[in-house]
């Protein structure tokens, strides 16, 4: 009898996961307890889906894609959602006496007798990846209706009370509270709150405007508009957001500044609450602050291998500095994190001092800075010298003395992160010179620097290959040229899965740069940037960012008109 195959060699076989990766996720496994598949995904080796199309190959059960199948009422009623959300099970379907299930883990022999006991049918279990199935229960028992379904329900847009909210608000602060908290608006809010996270929002803008309130969520870095509320619900909304977030509902003229923490789907979610005064009104903008969007792996932030090789002999020396540089919102915290956990051994002791602290990592010293009571970056850092530190993480290099305290201890043996704002990562350097560091003390200090930007990915579900126009084609035309054999490129069409964009989720592209000797010695004798850029080119030094982002259009995870996007800004 042929010995069945183990889901890891199953993964082998298909090429969707290596050896050194099975050993390792191996070794996390016996050490955590936890299921294979699940270290294998959160390490970030193989996706839900291909893990599932493996392990529905292991078992011989049939692999079902629940985006295009709609719930069936008569399935749905024979399973509780509490059962069903804890055991990740779909019911998809009742076909004479057999009750068809989607399970994300079809080897749990329990859950199956007991639906087969409550239901009195026969059982036949299915695969499906485990994101699947959660949005499937979301269909199935409506606790994701969007904003418009909501409005609709609760008939808020002929309401007399509401509309008269407007009148009432200068005069009667306890009328406004009661209207924020009555079940109509607290729906409200709150299925604007869960289509955010359903969606994979970073941001939720609520926007007073003339006779109408716009609602947009900020999808893989794009403000997308998600619908209209009635001007009458304005006040009442921004009020429950506002108690929420533990704020004052009668000043209306100043900032105000709150957090809100919620818990979905047995997880929590923080969201960070900013008000602004508007000429229409306060405008509210909350951050998710999702802790299962956090990266926690080095190989979850997109580098290529031999990105990832460079990168990784970086953050493994004893000493010196590493500079990560983009703009806003391009990751550069993410990218940290992720060093800090790779390197995160007992034998170190690892202080890091941030604007806000945004991931609480076990094993890492956190500070958080309070200017107010003088405890700034650089007030911070000096105190760290005293606390016998290793490793050293700076939120942000912003003024000389806190680059002359950071260069002084990575000069001493210390190993320090920080971020720096420059156009490139060859930039960092003349950055550091142009605030008043002496070139040999940069030249001494920094090991490297990484710039970053964060590029949108094609949707799997609708994603084909394309032929770029000629204009395109121009502007990488040096590129193309090198890969003539291999230039194939993608687009996706659009489709329900991805909203119609295209795209789904986000990566980094990136920009290292080594300072080898002849960038060194450019920048002892004062070299230009575009002098040392030139000559980090030439040696090697530099690998750019156009360059890395191309290679991720030629393997279809991005788009050559997003990494035309991202490289325009780094030139500006």
């Amino acid at each position: 009898m042929e010995k069945k195959k183990l889901v890891g060699e199953v993964l082998l076989d298909k090429k969707y996961i290596t050896k050194e990766q099975l050993n390792k996720a191996v070794e996390v496994q016996k050490k955590e307890g936890r299921k294979l598949g699940e270290v294998l995904i959160n390490l970030g080796f193989v996706n839900q889906d291909k893990f599932a199309e493996a392990l529905a190959e292991q078992l011989g059960l049939k692999k079902l894609n629940l985006k295009r199948i709609e719930p069936d009422n008569a399935a749905v009623e024979l399973m509780g959602e509490e059962f069903a959300r804890k055991y990740s099970i779909a019911p998809v379907e009742v076909k004479d006496d057999i009750f068809i299930i989607a399970m994300a883990d079809p080897l749990n022999v329990y859950a199956i007798d007991e639906i087969s006991t409550n239901v009195g049918l026969n059982v036949e279990s299915v695969v499906s990846n485990k994101d699947e199935i959660d949005k499937f229960l979301d269909r199935c028992y409506g606790e994701n209706k969007s904003v418009k379904d909501i409005l609709e329900d609760i008939n808020i847009d002929g309401s007399e009370e509401i509309s008269n909210l407007e009148e009432e608000e200068d005069e009667d602060l306890a009328f406004v509270q009661e209207m924020a908290e009555k079940a109509p608006i607290i729906k409200l809010v709150n299925s604007i709150i869960l289509g955010a996270i359903g969606d994979r929002a970073s941001d939720i803008h609520i926007e007073p405007e003339h006779k109408r309130v716009r609602l947009r969520y900020r999808i893989d870095g794009v403000l997308i508009e998600k619908g209209v509320l009635p001007e009458g619900t304005k006040l009442a909304v921004i009020s429950r957001i506002k108690i929420m977030a533990g704020l004052d509902i009668a000043e209306r003229r100043i900032p105000q500044d709150g957090r809100i923490s919620v818990k979905i789907k047995g997880r929590n979610v923080d969201l960070r609450c900013s008000v602004l005064p508007t000429i229409y009104g306060e405008k509210i903008v909350l951050r998710v602050m999702d802790p299962n969007a956090v990266i926690s792996e080095l190989s979850e932030l997109g580098m290529l291998p031999e990105t990832l090789k460079k990168f990784v002999d970086f953050i493994e020396s004893p000493h010196g500095m590493i500079l990560v540089t983009g703009p806003t919102g391009c990751g550069k915290s993410s990218t940290l994190y992720a060093a800090l956990r790779r390197i995160n051994t007992a034998e170190d002791n690892i202080v890091t001092i941030e604007d806000p602290v945004e991931s609480p990592i076990k094993g890492l010293n956190q500070v958080q800075i309070n200017p107010k009571a003088g405890l700034t970056f650089a007030s911070g850092l000096r105190s760290f010298m005293r606390q016998d530190p290793d490793i050293m993480m700076v939120g942000e290099i912003r003024d000389l003395e806190t680059a002359e305290i950071a260069i002084n201890a990575a000069l001493t043996g210390h190993l320090v992160f920080s971020t720096l704002h420059a156009n490139d990562a060859s930039s960092v350097v003349v950055r550091l010179t142009n605030m008043g560091v002496e070139p040999f003390l940069v030249s001494s200090s920094v090991i490297g620097a990484v710039a970053q930007r964060l590029v949108r990915k094609i949707c799997e579900e609708c994603k084909e290959e394309i032929k770029p126009n000629e204009a395109m084609i121009k502007k990488f035309e040096n590129l193309v040229n090198q890969h003539e054999e291999e230039a194939k490129f993608y687009h996706g069409k659009g489709c329900v899965e991805c909203g119609g964009t295209g795209y789904k989720g986000r990566t980094g592209v990136f920009e290292l740069f080594v300072l080898n000797m002849p960038v060194r010695e450019a920048i002892i004798t004062n070299k230009s940037s575009e002098q040392i850029r030139r000559i980090a080119l030439d040696t090697g030094a530099l690998d750019e960012l156009i360059k890395d982002g191309f290679q991720k259009a030629l393997k279809g995870i991005t788009t050559l008109d997003e990494v035309l996007r991202v490289a325009q800004e780094a030139q500006k």
